[in-house]
């Protein structure tokens, strides 16, 4: 079974709710080039870059070796999710001081 390079950031990041932070995450880019919001480095920068290799053509280990040549891009995904869902979560608690109303800290509709 080969999966491309798309179909398994799709996977990765359907995981850990990330779909569902993506508006969070479009705030939090908003208000940090507005330079109202300063994320921690590291939570942003790593994420970037994972993205842009995941883009990239290039490759570690190639994409037409089975089962290996996936490995490498899982990993970074791996490693990058949870630092941006870090960085959602500071984000939201930062968002919610900010409104004045500490109590509530993220609030999902379900119908």
């Amino acid at each position: 079974m080969k999966y491309s390079k798309i179909e398994l950031a799709k996977q990765a990041f359907k995981h850990k709710g990330f779909i569902q932070k993506i508006p969070v995450i479009v705030r939090m880019l908003k208000s940090t080039f507005k330079k109202e919001y300063k994320p921690e480095f590291k939570n942003v920068l790593v994420p970037g870059l994972v993205l842009v290799y995941l883009i990239s053509p290039l490759d570690f280990l190639p994409d037409w070796i089975p089962f290996i040549g996936a490995l490498d891009d899982l990993a970074l995904l791996a490693i990058a999710i949870p630092m941006l869902m870090k960085e959602t979560e500071r984000f939201v608690a930062w968002e919610t001081t900010k409104s004045g109303n500490p109590q509530i800290l993220e609030a999902e509709i379900i119908e």
